[in-house]
């Protein structure tokens, strides 16, 4: 195994937070209240209402994946790149669930547009985080 860069894992260590964010968020949504809903607008009502139980799947995937895949980077494993892939994967699929619900998706404003679109750069990333770190001999 060679040297790793110094910057490698301050990297690894803020996707892992950024990811366990993700985790925070994910439970946040699926432990909502009907208190919580009904003080949500209606068209985010709609919008909440509208998402098909595949695409909240793909959304645990995504999170929980993105969150072990960083802890594989951490441990500089090799299994951390497939793990990063199936959460990368998830993304995907929990962004075509976004725009598959189609009016309700028109309900969601530019800043979470925007911040799908970050999470997916991040995904991409740590995908590439992973493959640069098995292709110099960073992992065990």
């Amino acid at each position: 195994m060679t040297t790793t860069p110094k910057w490698y894992m301050p990297v690894s260590i803020l996707a892992l937070l950024w990811n366990l964010m993700g985790c925070a968020a994910y439970l946040a949504d699926v432990m909502m209240t009907p208190e919580d809903l009904a003080a949500m607008t209606e068209a985010q009502q709609a919008m909440y209402a509208a998402r098909p139980a595949w695409a909240v799947s793909a959304t645990a995937i995504a999170v929980w994946g993105g969150a072990l895949g960083c802890i594989g980077l951490i441990m500089r494993k090799r299994w951390a790149g497939l793990v990063l892939m199936v959460s990368l994967a998830g993304i995907v699929v929990q962004d075509l669930g976004l725009f598959a619900m189609g009016d309700a998706a028109a309900a969601v404003d530019t800043t979470a547009l925007f911040l799908q679109g970050l999470v997916l750069l991040i995904a991409i990333g740590l995908v590439s985080l992973a493959r640069r770190g098995t292709a110099e001999g960073w992992f065990a």
